[in-house]
């Protein structure tokens, strides 16, 4: 745990992890690189870098510890692949709540638009 940090019960969650590992732009930038162009392997996630190899793979451990890349050995190599679910989770706990009164609303509209014009 780091310190200064201020984890109630002493305990670092799934969810700290994930917001930790989206806190920084060189992860997020890592993040993009696999949703445009899933199972890269560390080569290639580190030619569009301007960052070591090395950092690049404390990048990926951080990304993996927070379940937000997932990897599969085939033979030597390592392929990182984007694992959407965390995501989608933040989506749904934080924003979606506030996205479905939108949504609600603009079927509202629709339906009563629709109603006046045939009436």
């Amino acid at each position: 745990m780091q310190p200064n940090s201020c984890i109630i019960g002493g305990m670092v969650t799934a969810e700290d992890k994930l917001f930790k590992a989206l806190a920084d732009s060189s992860r997020r930038k890592l993040l993009d690189r696999l949703r445009k162009k899933n199972g890269l392997t560390l080569g290639e996630l580190c030619e569009k870098h301007e960052m070591s190899r090395q950092a690049v793979t404390k990048h990926l451990v951080l990304l993996e510890a927070a379940n937000l890349v997932v990897t599969v050995k085939r033979g030597r190599e390592k392929y990182h692949y984007l694992n959407p679910v965390p995501i989608n989770e933040i989506y749904t706990r934080w924003i979606g709540k506030f996205e479905q009164k939108r949504v609600e609303a603009l079927d509202n509209l629709k339906q009563a638009l629709e109603e006046k014009n045939h009436e």
